[in-house]
């Protein structure tokens, strides 16, 4: 394949919130709260002509038995902040926040979105959550009130909501003052009026549509409705990292579906989440891979993951002997409040660990490193290169979201020794081309409510 034909890799820098897979205890581990952390990994991902800074958030802290978990990162601040801060330490990098649509209110979000676009200079972008559970729903003021059937009504209805909060502004409608850059506004710019099932609001949206129109839009979720959320709405899924075939026909269904809702073939880029360990040899990288994957995942961390699918207290089974010998209990009360299941059938997902589990002689602990390891990328510089690189050119997915388990300095050693590699391949840029992400990403701006296309 020609240089020139080589599809070009997109990849976001993501920085995890609560979980178990950053290595807080390490050295070299800085705070999860000091702006300085979030600039590193911001600046060294424009360094490595990264598309985006993608920041998660959870609205709880999550909590076994009542108490909170001591494994998981918590205190992390607010997105927003975090966002615009980066904003004025960066150019060209795009700046994703994870914002729900569950607990949010869509004026609040599409006012806060608008503005963080226009602060960036058109580098915004929204990844879109859904929530069901009323432990979380505990700290808004509805609570646990919508059913977790009803999560993608609402967040269709929010979405749509909102892009007709930022088209309210016809590009025709605005007018700049070039001295002063102030926007003077029309008698019908900023007026909208939406009426749904979850939504009835009407007034006049305060900020002038952005310069990317939409930020851009990253959906989460790999279960029927939200791929045909993602098919319907998305510019990108957030998904997990699949074998080959596998993701394949994951970017062939949700590629077809969004046909279905009239969308042109290719409109939504697939970016599965991924980490990379690196080493001078592959035995040297397979090293490092065990040695941080032990620190993630200690017995105590083993116990708690595999109680998401029990759904009982597992305390008393040794980390290091076989897998309880019960079943889980999927109707009792949640023994882990605040984490999302992944494992939608927990007496299937149970039956095939403990055939993996059999077939492997794996302990608990092992099978949770099986299981929930996140290393999926591990060899030498060239080797991980070449294996990003196939993946992404056979279909697999359009790019990454690469994460660490050390934060901040964890994404150093990619920018430095793979990046070069990507680019010398012809499939990562060397320089930007675009001014906004829709731009660096390929994504085409949305059309304003007069018709007419978006201006810059």
């Amino acid at each position: 394949m020609s240089t020139a034909a080589k599809k070009q890799i997109v990849l976001g820098a993501f920085v995890n919130g609560v979980n178990h897979t950053t290595v807080w205890s390490d050295p070299q581990a800085g705070s999860q709260i000091d702006f300085s952390t979030f600039r590193h990994v911001a600046q060294t991902a424009e360094r490595g002509r990264f598309d985006f800074f993608f920041l998660a958030e959870g609205l709880a802290l999550r909590e076994r038995g009542g108490r909170v978990f001591d494994q998981d990162i918590v205190g992390r601040p607010d997105t927003f902040p975090v966002l615009a801060a980066l904003a004025a330490v960066t150019e060209h990098l795009g700046l994703v926040g994870t914002f729900n649509a569950t607990f949010n209110e869509p004026y609040e979000l599409a006012k806060q979105l608008a503005s963080l676009d226009h602060l960036s200079g058109g580098r915004a972008g929204w990844n879109v959550v859904t929530s069901f559970d009323a432990f979380t729903g505990q700290n808004f003021r509805r609570g646990g009130f919508l059913h977790r059937d009803d999560r993608y009504v609402r967040a269709q209805e929010f979405l749509a909501a909102a892009r007709e909060l930022w088209d309210s502004w016809a590009e025709d409608a605005i007018a700049a003052d070039k001295d002063s850059g102030t926007f003077l506004r029309q008698a019908d710019a900023g007026a909208f009026a939406v009426q749904g099932k979850q939504f009835g609001i009407e007034g006049r949206f305060a900020t002038p549509r952005g310069p990317q129109g939409h930020p851009v839009v990253l959906q989460a979720g790999v279960s029927p409705q939200g791929r045909e959320f993602a098919a319907g709405g998305a510019d990108a899924v957030f998904c997990p990292l699949q074998p080959l075939d596998k993701a394949q026909e994951f970017y062939r269904d949700i590629q077809e579906r969004a046909t279905r809702q009239g969308r042109p073939a290719g409109s939504v880029k697939l970016l599965p989440s991924a980490t990379v360990v690196l080493g001078d040899t592959e035995e040297e990288a397979a090293e490092r891979h065990r040695d941080i994957v032990l620190r993630q995942i200690s017995g105590q961390t083993a116990q708690i993951l595999l109680e998401t699918v029990w759904n009982r207290d597992l305390s008393g089974y040794d980390p290091e002997g076989p897998l309880p010998d019960v079943d889980p209990d999927p109707a009792g009360p949640r023994v882990i409040q605040g984490r999302a299941n992944i494992f939608q059938d927990p007496h299937r997902t149970v039956a095939e660990w403990r055939g993996i589990a059999e077939a492997n002689g794996y302990s608990l602990r092992e099978l949770a490193i099986h299981v929930f390891g996140r290393a999926e990328f591990v060899g030498t510089p060239t080797g991980i290169a070449d294996r990003l690189d196939d993946f992404v050119q056979q279909g697999g997915s359009d790019g990454y979201i690469l994460g660490s388990h050390l934060v901040p300095s964890g994404l150093d050693e990619f920018v430095d020794k793979v990046v070069p590699l990507l680019q010398e391949r012809g499939s990562l840029r060397t320089e930007y081309t675009g001014s906004t992400l829709r731009e660096n990403l390929g994504i085409p701006t949305p059309r304003a409510a007069s018709g007419q296309p978006v201006a810059g």
